[in-house]
């Protein structure tokens, strides 16, 4: 899996750095690269903006395409997955607690009664 992850990541660079330098090579009226020099569209052919279009688009579907699959390759497990691992290397059974949302009041609930457990075994 790790071999995917690397050939995909290259791929999704490279897709990027021939996306940038196609957009930038593009002209707002559409004559493309034909206009840089000597200001005639057809330096490249007639139909070298359609092309330059198209290659675009096809970068542009590639990107997305590249981008959706590496999300999928790296989405985390689920947080009910580590619980049964969790309980399945240690061999107990693991309690869940309500989550009521809000760190900041957990973490002061949390520390208040670890404190009181601390000063009644005292």
């Amino acid at each position: 899996m790790g071999v995917v992850k690397t050939i995909l990541l290259v791929a999704f660079v490279i897709v990027c750095i021939l996306a940038v330098l196609l957009v930038l090579v593009q002209n707002d009226e559409g004559n493309g690269m034909g206009s840089a020099f000597g200001g005639q569209s057809t330096a490249f052919g007639a139909r070298s903006g359609s092309v330059l279009k198209k290659t675009t688009g096809v970068l542009v579907f590639l990107f997305f395409a590249i981008t959706i699959v590496i999300g999928i390759l790296n989405k985390a497990p689920a947080k009910e997955d580590l619980t049964k691992a969790v309980e399945a290397v240690q061999g107990t059974v693991v309690e869940e607690k309500a989550d009521s949302g809000n760190w900041l009041e957990e973490e002061v609930n949390g520390s208040s009664e670890s404190v009181q457990a601390e000063v009644s075994a005292q």
